[in-house]
């Protein structure tokens, strides 16, 4: 894809900024508003941390404010615009040269070591953050002039919940169609933390059973997955910045750092799937409940040959659970659309209309996949309203599909049964995190 032109590219900025000036201002500009009224949200606004088009945190004083809604009102949306100015680049060019060079020269070189021998050498140097942004537009990070991008240089994570490793297994068939695993495991104690058995391998899928465990078990630090097409998408990658979880895959052809889910998932096989066929399992909720109570009951009681340990007395903490409402923002799904002339958005086959300033703009849909009826819009990660629908065709996200009618299979000695009972008899004795917050939903 072509650059746009220098002069283009100030240009948009321009228009990014005076978009993100009316998306401050533009609630002031209610003429409803009394003068009193304007006044007290005015403070409100000046009082507030925004989020610039970098992505930095800014605040904008009363008088800035006051001066855009002057300026709005005398000459709309283009009065916002800011005045065109010359900057001069600040870092000498050969200075910047001289960095690459001394990174080509020695790859392990950090930014700050690097940063220390032009000061050395010159007496002056650029900051080593500026050093570490140049280095990445050029191509010239570590990773990238070595070669080595491996996840992990241990073998085990030093404690609870630091890395969650996350993967999926097919199963059996179970009302007509093949059942697959969605699990997570921590990889210090092999504890397993998320699971959840789908009919489909997608990310709605993957992002259930990871709901379900960070409500029940807190947030891990780091989630370590491969590069299936459940765990590539952008849903995903919102979710987790959310939430403040690192996200890192594992390079194909080499999956250092899987071995434990892999070795968890043969476990299942030897002793979970093979009784399955001697099992009453009917439909996904029974296959869900029955594994639950395997997990609980015999795999997580049971000493790990490596560990020495059973991953219930491993996985010694209290768990952290976050807010709900946390959860739920980070769960939504995301789209980018780009606003058309009469200011409407389509989505799977359903029309909106959005504010009117959005013209042009490319903003992002935030929505409940199960519930298209209800669309919020936001430029910049300001907030600009719930979207209006016009016509709406489909009500759930493509993903979302129904399942497939019950049916009854034959039964033998029903030994998960049994493990399922005694798991539910037990539960009476465990703590249940769930039911310390009674707004919990499913």
């Amino acid at each position: 894809m072509t650059a746009d032109p220098p002069e283009q590219q100030k240009h948009h900025r321009a228009e990014d900024i005076a978009l993100f000036r009316y998306g401050i201002i533009r609630e002031a500009m209610d003429e409803t508003l009394s003068k009193s009224k304007r006044g007290q949200l005015v403070r409100e606004l000046a009082s507030m941390t925004h989020r610039g088009i970098d992505g930095v945190p800014v605040m904008a004083s009363r008088q800035s404010i006051d001066r855009w809604i002057r300026a709005y009102r005398k000459g709309g949306f283009n009065a916002l615009h800011p005045s065109p100015r010359r900057v001069e680049p600040r870092t000498p060019e050969k200075l910047l040269s001289l960095a690459c060079e001394l990174r080509k020269e020695d790859p392990f070189r950090t930014a700050a070591h690097i940063a220390q021998i032009i000061r050395t050498e010159n007496g002056w140097s650029p900051h080593e953050r500026t050093l570490q942004r140049h280095f990445k537009a050029l191509g010239f990070t570590r990773a990238q002039l070595t070669g080595q991008n491996i996840a992990f240089g241990r073998f085990e994570a030093d404690y609870p919940n630091e890395l969650w490793v996350g993967d999926a297994l097919h199963g059996p068939v179970i009302a007509g169609k093949k059942a697959i695993l969605f699990c997570f495991c921590d990889d210090h104690s092999r504890l397993v933390t998320a699971h959840r058995w789908t009919y489909s391998e997608d990310t709605l899928s993957a992002q259930a059973a990871l709901r379900r465990g960070i409500l029940s078990r807190g947030i891990p630090g780091t989630i370590y997955l491969d590069n299936g097409s459940p765990f590539v998408s952008r849903h995903l990658l919102r979710a987790l910045a959310v939430l403040g979880i690192r996200l890192v895959h594992s390079k194909p052809g080499r999956p250092q750092g899987r071995g434990k889910i892999e070795r968890f998932f043969r476990t299942v096989r030897e002793q979970f799937l093979i009784e399955v066929s001697h099992s009453d399992i009917s439909s996904l909720e029974v296959l869900e409940e029955r594994f639950q109570g395997w997990v609980e009951q015999v795999y997580h009681n049971h000493i790990h040959s490596e560990t020495g340990q059973t991953p219930l007395e491993r996985f010694s903490i209290l768990p952290k659970i976050p807010e709900l409402a946390l959860v739920r923002e980070a769960f939504l799904f995301s789209e980018t659309r780009t606003v058309t002339k009469t200011a409407t958005v389509s989505l799977y086959g359903n029309d909106y209309e959005v504010d009117q300033a959005l013209i042009a703009r490319r903003i992002e849909l935030v929505f409940d996949p199960f519930d298209l009826s209800l669309i919020n819009v936001r430029y910049m990660d300001r907030d600009f309203g719930t979207a209006v629908p016009h016509k709406i065709s489909r009500h759930s996200h493509p993903m979302v599909v129904s399942q497939p009618p019950e049916t009854i299979q034959p039964s033998g000695i029903d030994y998960l049964a049994l493990i399922d009972k005694q798991h539910r008899k037990s539960l009476g004795d465990l703590i249940g995190y769930r039911e310390l917050n009674p707004e919990e939903e499913e």
